[in-house]
């Protein structure tokens, strides 16, 4: 398996486009601390973004995790861009003449998946742990270390949504189409979901379908946070509305996820198969 990895990261060392993506995704996830220096001083309206509780334990987990997943599109770029070189370079073919199975080269492209994910999590995990103590008004050790559960969820849409990408990168074999397939099918989802609640489904019910579709299952694992923020309670409170959402992550959604994840790996490793290459 390390050789494997070892494999992969040679080739993506050796692309200067994946060197300037994977590191300005990794510069992005740091620019978050940069929130923290956002201040308004006009006049009477005097507003410190970071006293407003967001960096506070544990509230960061959940914010700095939704915010953070933003940016995995950099990575997914890398990653259909990834496999279209495979097939332009020639290298999948040399691969194989050299001894590599299929069921290795999909192995080794899951494992790059999975260490894209990993990497991801430690990282958002650090910047959080440091802004946190930081500017958190908790820093009791049982409050610092409660709603990881954000991370899991992270982890795993991470992991979920690279592996979607490897496979639409297998499938259409060119990066740009596979990121046109990719917006395609977010936009199908979308008529999918209008379609059910105009037709079918109320809200909630529509929203219980929806979370079976891939690219739904992924958002739905971490809800948005800004709701959960005192201020923004305090304001709906005032203005007679009530927020009584569910912001905990939940198992039932980790394994649809997970469910989606080995569908595509499988599919992945099905089509490679099939294909004469």
């Amino acid at each position: 398996m390390v050789r494997l990895l070892q494999i992969e990261f040679i080739k993506l060392w050796n692309n200067r486009a994946s060197k300037v993506l994977i590191t300005s995704y990794f510069i992005l996830l740091t620019s978050i601390a940069l929130i923290a220096a956002i201040k308004f001083d006009i006049g009477p309206v005097k507003f410190h973004l970071a006293e407003q509780g967001i960096f506070n334990f544990p509230y960061i987990w959940h914010f700095n995790t939704f915010m953070t997943a933003i940016f995995k599109l950099f990575l997914a770029i890398v990653i259909v861009s990834m496999m279209a070189n495979e097939y332009s370079n020639k290298t999948i073919k040399q691969n194989l003449i050299d001894g590599l199975s299929k069921k290795e080269f999909i192995l080794s492209k899951f494992l790059t998946v999975i260490s894209f994910a990993a990497i991801s999590t430690v990282f958002v995990f650090v910047v959080s742990m440091i802004l946190g103590l930081i500017y958190s008004d908790y820093n009791e050790l049982s409050i610092i270390f409660s709603d990881l559960e954000f991370l899991v969820a992270f982890f795993v849409k991470l992991v979920g949504f690279f592996s979607f990408c490897l496979f639409l990168g297998i499938l259409v074999k060119r990066s740009a189409f596979a990121l046109g397939f990719l917006i395609l099918w977010q936009i199908f989802e979308g008529f999918i979901r209008g379609m059910l609640r105009w037709k079918v489904f109320d809200g909630p019910t529509t929203d219980a379908v929806m979370g079976f579709f891939p690219l739904n299952a992924m958002f739905n694992l971490i809800e948005e946070p800004f709701t959960r923020l005192n201020a923004v309670q305090s304001v709906a409170n005032q203005i007679g509305e009530k927020f009584e959402l569910d912001y905990h992550v939940h198992w039932y959604e980790i394994l649809i996820v997970l469910g989606w994840t080995a569908i595509f790996i499988y599919l992945s490793y099905a089509l490679l198969k099939k294909r004469d290459l």
